[in-house]
């Protein structure tokens, strides 16, 4: 795990818990939370997405399928508060990721791939902003948003995260499901606009260079569920993503 919390204003924002010894690995994943998350959800749901990767795998077979799958480190966040001050909380750790992504690129060098759900795609957008202010688009080997609490225009060339996206030296997939109710009621009632992770980008929007919307609603019954073993859409992000 990486953590943020309570750290936000020290020198050193970012601190490290748990294994990391990754032996082979060509790749990790880099699990960012949403909404609502203690210490103890935040490893719990990385877990989880480990979880669902290792039988995404499976399901696709291969002698190799087990190896290939990527160790994942969870990224928490202070989220468990009010959802205002959680979007302010998710901004402000722009500068903290986006310092601990490009150290992992210079230091470590393994790929690294981003995996966001709910309102941590607010964090990522942030965080691509950051990157690309600091000239390192090169940072990430992918991005994936799973059921995105951003607004469906942010996404586009004139949103507030496109111009970034379009200069990531990365693709940036979008999983977005129709039954996500979360985002389809409670976000849209919250934020007087539709979430990308409930239909997409807006029709009105021009998608940047990179950007990719992914329709899981066969596979995605609710909000909770697009990372879950068996029951949500990894088999799918794994086709689309590929590991090194």
């Amino acid at each position: 795990m990486v953590s943020t919390r309570g750290r936000l204003d020290a020198d050193e924002p970012t601190t490290r818990s748990g294994s990391w010894e990754f032996g082979g690995s060509d790749a990790v994943v880099l699990y960012v939370h949403g909404l609502g998350a203690d210490a103890e959800s935040a490893r719990d749901q990385a877990y989880a997405a480990r979880l669902g990767l290792a039988a995404a795998s499976d399901s696709a077979g291969g002698d190799d399928a087990a190896a290939s799958v990527p160790p994942v480190i969870g990224y928490s966040w202070s989220s468990n508060d009010d959802w205002g001050p959680a979007k302010r909380t998710a901004d402000a750790n722009a500068a903290p990721l986006a310092g601990w992504l490009t150290a992992w690129a210079d230091e470590d060098g393994r790929p690294a791939h981003v995996f966001a759900h709910s309102l941590g795609a607010r964090v990522t957008g942030a965080t691509l902003r950051e990157l690309a202010d600091r000239g390192r688009t090169d940072a990430l080997a992918s991005v994936s948003l799973f059921g995105g609490a951003i607004p469906h225009d942010s996404v586009g060339t004139d949103g507030a995260y496109g111009a970034a996206i379009g200069a990531l030296d990365a693709p940036l997939y979008n999983f977005h499901s129709r039954n996500d109710r979360v985002l389809g009621w409670v976000y849209r009632a919250s934020d007087r606009t539709r979430a990308v992770g409930h239909g997409g980008l807006s029709g009105a929007a021009t998608a940047p260079d990179g950007y990719a919307d992914i329709d899981v609603s066969d596979l995605v019954a609710d909000h909770y569920s697009y990372l879950e073993p068996d029951a949500g859409c990894l088999p799918r992000a794994i086709g689309r993503i590929g590991f090194e």
